[in-house]
């Protein structure tokens, strides 16, 4: 999965707790979205971008697009799993994010994901092309890419 390639990436640690599972006491299918949004939120505070006040930065507004989620595995139980964010893909207007969660003690999958965000204006939420501020920022935290710097390298 292309998400593996991820060369650069920001890691959140979250606890699972009893609330969190069904009632096979495995993460409930919701909760992995909800860790890749947290995730996504802490990585936009690493960069600079975690105010979020209007006007303020007219690259920090988004509106999610798709999201994808494969489950590979349980988690099963209360403890505590990693949640890895990179970027493999900036478009034009689009960002697309990859996803691994995993266990604190080994890097096996317990799912993979992708978000995929559009830059819109903050008034009329019509698409519009990122910064180049925004894509130098972004650049480091990109999957490496193809010759045109477009997309992650298919394996």
């Amino acid at each position: 999965m292309l998400v593996q390639l991820m060369a650069r990436f920001h890691e959140e640690v979250f606890g699972i707790y009893f609330d969190d599972l069904d009632s096979f006491q495995i993460l409930h299918n919701a909760r992995y979205l909800l860790l890749f949004e947290r995730a996504v939120g802490a990585f936009w505070g690493k960069i600079g971008f975690s105010s979020f006040v209007h006007g303020e930065n007219p690259d920090q507004f988004h509106l999610v697009r798709h999201n994808e989620v494969d489950y590979l595995a349980p988690v099963r139980g209360i403890g505590e799993v990693r949640v890895r964010v990179a970027v493999e893909r900036l478009g034009r207007s689009s960002l697309t994010f990859g996803f691994r969660m995993l266990p604190m003690d080994r890097d096996e999958d317990f799912a993979t994901g992708r978000r995929t965000v559009v830059h819109v204006d903050g008034e009329g939420l019509g698409s519009r092309p990122w910064s180049d501020s925004f894509r130098q920022c972004i650049e480091p935290w990109r999957v490496c890419g193809d010759e045109k710097g477009e997309g992650p390298v298919k394996s």
